[in-house]
């Protein structure tokens, strides 16, 4: 009597419903996170400054996700105290400064673009990695890098003489650096790390109390106005695009970014997430009349190529330095299928986003 298979067609099926309904997930974050260009920038059209556009996204996402931080942190809020650092590091550069850098960045650039200078963040964790620790990216990462550069030359137009904004660049570059820190905070989870819910929670807490000092001292250039704003032809009240930073674009973004990153894992859910390159332009061309020419178009797809290419080089890299033995637990990290939990004493080198801005 021949056995029959250790698993069912029952329980196979059951183990794609989790994937699928995370995939389903993970696309309405990228959704929800492409949306934000395009509604600050509807505001900053009508005389808002970009810091309290910011301000007001995070204040509100903040307090939106006060609730679920203080359920996950019931009973264990001694683990703020060990590890206020990266809290403070997270809350003030990877969610105040790296925002505020990406407002200021579309207040000069287009949003597609302003995006797309804020992807390049993988291609510098690559040099990070390389001057901090000496690890020499392989002929993959190296491939992908020259990608997002040539990428690069292509979306701001270099090449047909167009003039180039450089304070738009430049502020691009600097959300992409705050990037960078995000990931490396979320790379770092320390002897007793904080629920992701509680580092998103706490962290907007902190970005939001950095916002508000900075623009009660005057740091921060602070300009509103009740004037209505116009989305796809349609006039409506400056209120509904702050609502829908602080609950879409904000709240329900990081909430369902962490959610989706716990169901697929976290590899899995950042390449989701590039999906929200395309659906921010999307959204600029159809909600604003945003479009990026062909070659800003050809130039997108060249980045986000050498993102992917940068990220499967180092998973590569990752599992071929590892004696034999370990190579199916470095695959298990590099690609999860599960919870996206890491074991302990394994690295990836590059950090995979819950969710970037």
């Amino acid at each position: 009597m021949t056995q029959g298979p250790l698993v069912s067609p029952t329980s196979s099926a059951s183990r794609q419903t989790p994937f699928l309904l995370g995939l389903l997930v993970a696309l309405l974050s990228a959704a929800t996170f492409g949306s934000s260009g395009t509604f600050g920038s509807a505001l900053m059209v009508q005389g808002w400054s970009p810091g309290a556009v910011v301000t007001l996204r995070i204040v509100g996402a903040a307090l939106l996700l006060a609730g679920p931080t203080a359920v996950a942190m019931r009973g264990r809020w001694h683990l703020f105290r060990s590890n206020l650092v990266p809290v403070i590091t997270y809350g003030f550069v990877a969610v105040a400064a790296c925002q505020f850098a990406y407002f200021m960045a579309v207040d000069h650039l287009s949003v597609g673009v302003a995006l797309l200078l804020e992807y390049l963040a993988p291609v510098l964790i690559v040099g990070w990695m390389w001057a901090r620790h000496g690890r020499r990216p392989n002929r993959l990462t190296s491939a992908g890098v020259g990608a997002a550069i040539v990428g690069l030359v292509l979306v701001l137009d270099v090449i047909s003489g167009a003039e180039v904004d450089l304070v738009g660049v430049l502020w691009g570059v600097l959300a992409a650096v705050g990037l960078v820190v995000f990931f490396l905070v979320a790379a770092h989870e320390g002897e007793h790390p904080l629920p992701p819910i509680a580092l998103a929670g706490g962290g907007l807490a902190v970005g939001a109390a950095s916002l508000v000092g900075a623009a009660a001292v005057g740091l921060l250039p602070w300009a509103t106005n009740t004037a209505d704003i116009t989305l796809a032809g349609w006039a409506l009240p400056w209120w509904v695009a702050v609502l829908e930073l602080a609950l879409v674009a904000g709240a329900i973004a990081y909430a369902s970014g962490i959610a989706a990153t716990r169901i697929l894992g976290s590899t899995v859910a950042s390449f989701v997430g590039l999906s929200e390159v395309l659906i921010a332009i999307g959204f600029a061309w159809v909600l604003v009349g945003e479009a990026l020419g062909i070659g800003q178009v050809l130039g997108g797809v060249a980045i986000l190529a050498g993102v992917v290419m940068v990220k499967l080089g180092d998973a590569a890299g990752v599992t071929r330095s590892l004696p034999a033995d370990d190579v199916d637990t470095a695959a298990q990290v590099a690609l999860p299928v599960g919870d996206g939990d890491v074991p302990d004493g394994v690295g990836t080198g590059l950090a995979d986003p819950v969710r970037v801005h």
